[in-house]
Order: structure tokens, then C-alpha cells, then sequence
């Protein structure tokens, strides 16, 4: 059997899930997983089901306006969550910023949904997030917010091909991580950064490149565009465009990856420190 052949199975059993909580809220970035997972939670609780948007400076204003846009789409209530501030835990911005930013949003979640009377609180980790390093899964467990995704068995795979079985325009969105990302662990992270970053970021979007990151490192703003992107740079307009673009953002020098972009590429430094030490932790950025 074809490994997504039994996905419609997974699906029934993930309706049921939800289902059986009567009400719930759901975590959404606007991204597959919780996309999907809006999806689903509206089929099995209807107007009992809440989609729940945390508006940090860690997401690009582009993110919140897709997150909106797929909520109307799916036709399940949504709202937006202001929390300005960045922990101090957060910009720090050690190995385990991602289980302090996850605690403070999810809380932030908790307590929006609680005032609407909904105590069940779901987030889009799939079954694939448990072989990645992700500190921010600990912060779900300890708040006891449920992943009915990985409950259910779903992996990756099996829920962007649903999502194109239900027509949702998120199931061939490239993978997004937070802003803070783009950042090395141990540089402390400031709105400034992260605007520049997002910046610099909507240039290449504009310029109609579907998977990039902008790594930023001190002064210099190191580019990752998918590897079948790769070829669109050889163009040395382009390539002046872009390295003017981003300058205006903020950064002194441009530097192009030349593998592309691929998982994990901003961990390498804190791996090879880590492994100097004895130890191997991978984290998906």
C-alpha cells in the first residue's frame, strides 16, 4: 500500500479526535499543517471551532494576511492576538529560544480561547516533527495543548496531499519558520533585526521566488533561495537589483549560498559546536 493510500483513513481519525474535545481553538500561522488543521477542526465542530493568531514580531506582516485570507477560505472564526513584546528569554536567542517563544504564545492562545469558554487548545505539529530537535514541543506538552496531527499519524506528506484533495491554497506552500530564525543562536534578537530581515525577505518574494531565507549575520544578509531557484540569479541585473534591494534594508554586505536552501542550513555553526562538544541536536529553520 502506497504510504498516503491510507491517509483518508488518518483524516477520519483525526475528525474524530477533534470531535470528541465538543469545542476547541487551533494555534494558526497560516501554514499547511495548521491550515489543514483549521480545516478539519471547522468539518468536525463547525461554529464551535476557533482559529487563533498570534500577531509577534516574530511574523512577517505577508504571513498574517495569508492567515486571514485561508481562515475566510475554510470559513472557520478567526481572531488576532496582539503580543508586542519579545521575552527577554526570546531574544537571548539561546538553543532554546523556540521552547520560551512557544511558551508565551501558546499561553497568550490559552487564555484567548479560555475567555470564549473554549478550553481544548490544538497546534499543527505532524508526525514527522518528532524525528527534528524542537524545544517549542516541550512548551505544548507542559501547557497541555493537544497535536491531533500527530495523533491521528499524519505525516507531512499526507497532509499536503489532502489539502490538495480539499482544494486548500496552502498545500503546496513552501516552509516557513518564524523570523527569529534567520538569526545565529546566541545573537540577540531586536524588532530592528527582524524588520530588516522581513524586508529583505518581501524583496525576493516580489521577485516571484517561492522558497528562500534571508540569513542575517551582523552586517551581512546571506541569501538561500531553493536549489531550483538557483539558476534564476545568473543574471547580473538581477543579481544588482537584489544586492541594492537588500542594502536598503539595512545590511552592508550581500552573499549568496550556493547550495540553496535546505533545512536546518542555519544550524551548521551550532552544530559543529555541539558535536566539538560531544553532543548532535538538529533544529528545522
Amino acid at each position: 500500500m502506497s504510504p498516503l493510500q491510507n491517509s483518508g483513513e488518518k483524516y477520519n481519525r483525526l475528525l474524530d479526535l477533534i470531535a470528541a474535545r465538543q469545542s476547541a481553538a487551533v494555534a494558526f500561522s497560516g501554514g499547511v499543517d495548521s491550515s489543514f488543521l483549521c480545516y478539519a477542526a471547522a468539518a468536525a465542530l463547525g461554529g464551535k471551532a476557533l482559529a487563533v493568531t498570534v500577531l509577534s514580531p516574530m511574523l512577517p506582516k505577508s504571513e498574517r494576511d495569508s492567515a486571514a485570507e485561508t481562515a475566510r477560505l475554510i470559513g472557520i472564526d478567526h481572531i488576532f492576538i496582539e503580543e508586542n513584546a519579545i521575552g527577554e528569554e526570546v531574544a537571548a536567542n539561546s538553543r532554546e529560544r523556540c521552547y520560551f517563544c512557544k511558551k508565551l504564545e501558546f499561553a497568550a492562545v490559552i487564555d484567548a480561547a479560555a475567555r470564549r469558554g473554549i478550553r481544548t487548545v490544538l497546534d499543527g505539529s505532524n508526525l514527522d516533527d518528532l524525528g527534528d530537535y524542537r524545544p517549542g514541543l516541550k512548551a505544548l506538552e507542559e501547557l497541555g495543548v493537544l497535536s491531533p496531527l500527530r495523533e491521528a499519524g499524519l505525516t507531512k506528506a499526507e497532509i499536503r496531499e489532502l489539502s490538495r484533495r480539499f482544494k486548500l491554497p496552502t498545500w503546496d506552500k513552501p516552509a516557513f519558520a518564524c523570523l527569529a530564525s534567520r538569526i545565529p543562536y546566541g545573537e540577540r534578537i531586536n524588532r530592528e533585526k527582524l524588520r530588516r530581515v522581513e524586508r529583505a525577505e518581501e524583496a525576493l518574494r516580489s521577485r516571484g521566488f517561492r522558497q528562500f531565507r534571508v540569513r542575517s549575520h551582523g552586517d551581512l544578509a546571506r541569501i538561500e533561495v531553493a536549489p531550483e531557484e538557483r539558476r534564476l540569479f545568473f543574471d547580473e541585473a538581477l543579481l544588482d537589483s537584489i544586492s541594492r534591494t537588500l542594502k536598503g534594508c539595512g545590511f552592508i554586505y550581500v552573499a549568496f549560498e550556493a547550495e540553496g536552501y535546505a533545512m536546518g542550513n542555519m544550524n551548521r555553526a551550532a552544530a559543529s559546536a555541539v558535536e566539538a562538544g560531544g553532543a548532535n541536536e538538529n533544529t528545522a529553520l
